[in-house]
């Protein structure tokens, strides 16, 4: 069985069916990703959770992108430098990215002449597509970067795979969202983030080929809705904190301090019940790209 050669720099792999399409660029090899969904977020309703919530659909279109992250010969080549140990920061890794993206040709490769492409660091969508897709190979103990800016949570987040800008003011605007790797278990990842504005050994990049999205973002609602997280959070705590508080000692035979002790009572109660909705609430519905596509507007709870 032979590869069957597409263009000047791109084949198709027979081994996988002749169905992945896997590009050579500068000495980089891209493999292709078909164009499908992933889910970021979680639906627990704890509000431990809120800086991951809502869970969401991400739609990508297909894509190309590194399996392994770039190796120190490649940022060698890429950065025309000859260090022994190079590290990365927000300059150099903007120059990789604007090198490749002016000298990429889409007739070259058999892109969609129809599509502008860039290369760049994949956004959070397109890195949990891929890894689903192809399982990416992780690196123990890095920071691998990602091209969405800092947020709290997911609200306003892009469905089509596309970065996301950092929103907002402050120090945090220098930082960039990243995948960070567990220093011993394979497999463990994080969402985290690392400062642009130096250079620092433990950062890592992978690139992505992938098409300019354009035109407005289809995007995560930016409010919930609060009145009814407010009413979900009280009647929870009267359930699981208040309601307990009064019952129990009614039901020891202590019922004259139910009402004597009341405001002791009620107290511990918004207690109880405050802790508990750290650790569990009823799930939040998932928005789906559909839901996000059809209205602008609040949908669903935070």
């Amino acid at each position: 069985m032979k590869w069957e050669w597409r263009g000047i720099n791109a084949w198709k792999n027979p081994f996988d069916g002749g169905e992945k399409l896997v590009v050579q660029y500068r000495g980089i090899e891209f493999e292709s990703v078909d164009a499908g969904h992933v889910f970021l977020g979680t639906e627990k309703g704890g509000w431990m959770y809120g800086g991951q919530r809502p869970r969401h659909e991400v739609r990508c279109p297909q894509f190309y992108v590194t399996k392994a992250v770039l190796s120190q010969p490649q940022l060698k080549d890429l950065l025309n430098l000859k260090d022994d140990d190079i590290k990365l920061g927000g300059e150099r890794i903007q120059q990789i990215c604007f090198d490749l993206s002016n000298d990429l040709h889409s007739t070259e490769f058999e892109l969609d002449p129809s599509k502008k492409w860039e290369v760049r660091c994949p956004s959070e969508g397109e890195w949990r597509r891929a890894h689903d897709f192809l399982e990416l190979n992780l690196e123990p103990g890095k920071i691998e970067i990602l091209s969405d800016g800092v947020s709290d949570n997911y609200r306003g987040a892009m469905m089509d795979g596309r970065p996301r800008a950092f929103e907002g003011l402050g120090p945090m605007a220098r930082h960039r969202a990243a995948i960070e790797t567990h220093p011993r278990q394979e497999g463990i990842t994080a969402l985290s983030s690392a400062p642009m504005d130096r250079e620092l050994k433990e950062i890592v990049i992978r690139l992505v080929i992938t098409p300019i999205r354009e035109g407005d973002a289809v995007r995560v609602p930016r409010n919930a809705d609060f009145s009814a997280n407010i009413r979900g959070e009280i009647f929870w705590t009267f359930l699981l904190g208040v309601l307990p508080s009064f019952a129990i000692p009614i039901a020891r035979g202590m019922g004259s301090y139910a009402t004597t002790g009341w405001a002791n009572l009620l107290f511990g109660g918004l207690c109880a019940g405050f802790v508990t909705g750290a650790f569990w609430r009823p799930r939040r519905p998932t928005i789906l790209y559909e839901d996000a596509e059809e209205s602008s507007i609040d949908i669903g709870r935070d």
